[in-house]
Parts: structure tokens; sequence; C-alpha cells
């Protein structure tokens, strides 16, 4: 994954890294792990640089020094942004986290914002927003009427785009600036702002200018993979919705077990028996399940589960 600030400072340094590149888009990875060690001696210090070599390392087949660039990525950079710790435990050298770290996920979707919908859509053929806005009005009636919508990791407004109809005001949080940007592009929301649905309802941002309980529906599409073990999210979804208020969300399919799985993409599965004993644990009830391939990757279908729940009364 290219960092935003990807430079060392070194110019000899990044010329190094540079050919280190050329080198692994051409498939020449142990190649491009030696330019980067040699580039990594001009500036230890440099985690970005240290992310990629065990990009390059892990690729060559070498996982112990995929694993050590990593830890030092770790102790250099403990904010975590480049999602170290995620790939330390994809290679079965840490725990999972519960939850990918903040900055982690707000740098992946700044620098994906611009292409978002063009490589989602058109090319990984993603259907989350439209089918989860049609399974809503399959169970709502196609003329229903939402007072109010808050769509939580609202992302570019996709699925903005496909509820606006049937809405009166439509909020839009997201934790990525760039995100929330292009979301703006689009004119159909009412409001949008800032919200790290990692945290405690009152602190997530979702409550800064409204109230709680405000929501005819609350809509989740395809952030919660992002999100792990999802402590908080059902929690802020049951104090945005109204008693009687829908939850309409997705995840990608974890199967039969009753944990989150972290996968190689580094996003997470998350298995049906366990996004049930969410719901219930924060007031929901089932009103609706459907199974969906809900996009492409790496040339393979990526399954999910698309829900609609009703807040308790």
């Amino acid at each position: 994954m290219t960092s935003p600030h990807f430079s060392s400072g070194d110019l000899i340094a990044d010329r190094r890294a540079d050919y280190a590149r050329m080198f692994a888009e051409s498939g020449e990875f142990a190649e491009a792990q030696e330019l980067m060690e040699q580039a990594l001696e001009q500036v230890p210090m440099w985690a970005a640089g240290w992310f990629r070599l065990a990009e390059y390392a892990e690729k060559s087949g070498r996982k112990e020094a995929a694993t050590a660039a990593l830890e030092k990525v770790v102790a250099l950079d403990p904010t975590d942004i480049f999602g170290a710790g995620l790939k330390l435990a994809v290679l079965g050298a840490a725990t999972a986290p519960a939850a990918p770290p903040s900055p982690y996920v707000a740098r992946l979707f700044d620098d994906y914002a611009d292409r978002f919908d063009t490589a989602l859509v058109e090319r990984l053929e993603y259907t989350v927003p439209r089918t989860l806005a049609r399974l809503v009005l399959q169970h709502a009636g196609e003329d229903a009427h939402f007072g109010l919508v808050c769509d939580i990791g609202c992302g570019t407004g996709l699925f903005g785009v496909e509820i606006r109809g049937q809405t009166g005001r439509l909020e839009g949080f997201d934790l990525s600036a760039g995100m929330l940007a292009k979301a703006a592009e689009k004119a159909v929301y009412d409001h949008l702002a800032q919200a790290d649905l990692s945290r405690p309802a009152e602190t997530s941002g979702l409550f800064t200018d409204a109230p709680e309980g405000r929501a005819d529906l609350v809509s989740a599409a395809d952030v919660l993979m992002y999100l792990g073990d999802l402590a908080e999210v059902f929690p802020s979804a049951a104090q945005l919705a109204k008693p009687g208020g829908l939850f309409a969300f997705s995840v990608e399919n974890g199967g039969e077990g009753d944990a989150p799985l972290l996968r190689p993409s580094l996003r997470y599965a998350h298995p049906e028996a366990f996004i049930r004993r969410r719901m219930a644990e924060s007031g929901f009830d089932l009103i609706a399940l459907e199974r969906s391939v809900i996009r492409q990757d790496a040339g393979q279908p990526v399954h999910g589960l698309l829900f609609l729940a009703r807040r308790q009364a």
C-alpha cells in the first residue's frame, strides 16, 4: 500500500526506492527487496520504507524478513498508519486486533477517495449500495419515506444517491475527510461530518450537532469490514435510531464461525451468528437477511451478508 508521504527526505534513498518499485512492478521482488534494504541503510528511521520492504520480502517468499520489517514499522510509527499490525496478524506473527487502527483506515480511504467510485463500481462490480437500498424498500415499501436517514461510513455517498428520493433529511458520516469531500460533490446530503465509528458513541462525532434517537433509518453500506469486532458500532446505531427505526448494513460473509476473521485483504469477515449476537445485544430485531456477491477481489467473488433490522420499541 503506497503512503501519501512516501519520500524519505533523502535523495539517494528515494532514488533507490524508485528503482525498487520498478523491479517490483516487473515481478522481480528479490531485487526490489535488495534495493529497499540499501535505501534503508541511508535512512533507517523511515517507517514507510520499512513497510515497502516488508511487501517486497513477503512477495519474494521471505516471511521472516517481512515480519521483521513490519515490526520495525510498528516501532517507528505507534499510530500504525500503515496497518503493519494487521499485516503481522495475517502473517501469523501477531494476534489480530479487535479493530484496525483509525489512522490506518482514514489514510486508506483518503488515498482511495479520488478513484473510489470508478475502481469499485466499474472495475470490481460493487453492488452493495443499490442492493441494500432495494432490501430496505422491499420491506418498508416502494413508497416509503424516511424523515431522517443517517448514513454512517458514507464514503463517497453511493448509498446516499440510492436512498435520497425516499428521504426528507440525509446525514452522512465518515472517518475520511477525502471521502466526505467526494460525497459533498454529489450534493445529495443535507449534512456531512467526520465520525470515528470505532469509538464510543459519545465521542464518535455522531452526536456533536444533533440528538440521539433521531433516525428513521441508519445505514452502514460496506463499512463494517473495516471495524473489526463492532463493539461500538451497534450501540451507536441503537442510539441513532428511533424506537422502531431501521438499521440496514452489510458485512463480508465470515462463514460458520462465531468471531470476526481478519482476511489477507486486511478486511474483517463477520459470521452470521456473530452479527445476530451483536444485534440482540443492542436491541435490534432481524427483519431480513440477504446473501449476495458484493464485489470482485483479485478476480474472485467476495460473498456478503446484507441485513435489515429494527430497533426494539
